[in-house]
């Protein structure tokens, strides 16, 4: 698709007394919707390339900044990063846009906002479409992930949580995670945000050895120079993601990752066992060593088997 026959995005932000949503938005104003969360660490800009497919075929598309992320609000606590308030958030979203039954997309953690909001609010969906991260329905959170991992690659004695030790990381050192991050942000993000390596599948993942080396980054405690790569992030979008968590900083979307009892708890609320009536797609990272269903048992208990979504 040429730039001429892009559908322009739209930028905009909805505010309530206690969160300011930023999304960005494009297609026909009368189309059915689609809405789109982004996951860690990154922002609405990311679905930028399926908003244009989609609005094309006349939906309306609509990617948010999820709380902490962007242009949205960040609040300092870090219980204020629950999912049940983020579903909160993207409730009172979804009423700003009308309210109809949507499409919901979601990547990394924006698969747990997801699947969380249709759990407990299915009236708000015609179905759900998850990539990389299976649903959990009693939560996302290392009691419910870390049982599910692949012992064959990953020993129990060696490695205790799996490709979620950073996970873990962040439970017991998180201003040292968060400064690490910080400390060069450009290249943190140039360094997370990489191609898939075929290779590396069935192998230790090396998020997996974060606390035996001391970090992400291990003894540098900063990111490697790192270029970015445009065929992930457009030139002009990855600077627009770096300046985000230059504004911020990394503090406020690790905090996603400080919530586990509330998450488990909020989780455990949905009706029917947490059990997704929606049609579901879920699409796997082939060369993704965390959050991958192979090996791993991140398969979904709850949803009935796929139908057609569009």
């Amino acid at each position: 698709m040429t730039d001429f026959h892009r559908p322009p995005l739209i930028s905009r932000t909805f505010s309530r007394p206690h969160h300011t949503s930023h999304y960005i938005e494009c297609g026909p104003a009368d189309g059915p919707l689609m809405i789109f969360l982004h996951g860690w660490p990154s922002i609405s800009l990311m679905w930028r390339a399926q908003m244009d497919a989609f609005a094309t075929d006349g939906w309306r598309c609509v990617a948010p900044d999820l709380r902490g992320f962007g242009g949205s609000s960040a609040p300092a606590t870090h219980d204020a990063y629950a999912i049940e308030d983020v579903v909160a958030d993207m409730a009172d979203l979804h009423d700003h846009l009308g309210g109809e039954p949507a499409i919901w997309i979601g990547h990394d953690w924006g698969c747990v906002v997801v699947g969380e909001l249709v759990a407990h609010q299915p009236e708000r969906s015609r179905g759900v479409v998850l990539t990389s991260l299976a649903y959990q329905p009693d939560g996302h959170a290392l009691r419910t992930i870390v049982p599910l991992v692949d012992r064959a690659i990953y020993p129990h004695e060696q490695y205790p949580d799996g490709q979620w030790d950073y996970y873990r990381y962040y439970t017991k050192h998180f201003e040292t995670a968060v400064a690490d991050l910080d400390a060069d942000k450009a290249a943190s993000l140039a360094s997370i945000f990489r191609s898939g390596d075929p290779a590396a599948i069935g192998k230790v993942a090396p998020l997996a050895v974060v606390t035996r080396n001391g970090g992400r980054f291990g003894k540098t405690h900063r990111a490697p120079p790192t270029k970015p790569d445009p065929a992930i992030w457009p030139s002009a979008d990855f600077d627009v993601l770096v300046q985000s968590f230059e504004a911020r900083g990394f503090a406020p979307s690790c905090a996603w990752y400080m919530n586990d009892d509330a998450d488990i708890a909020f989780a455990r609320e949905a009706p029917d066992g947490g059990r997704l009536s929606q049609p579901v797609l879920f699409v796997n990272g082939d060369f993704d060593q965390v959050c991958t269903i192979i090996g791993n048992r991140q398969v979904t208990q709850c949803a009935r088997p796929a139908r057609t979504l569009l």
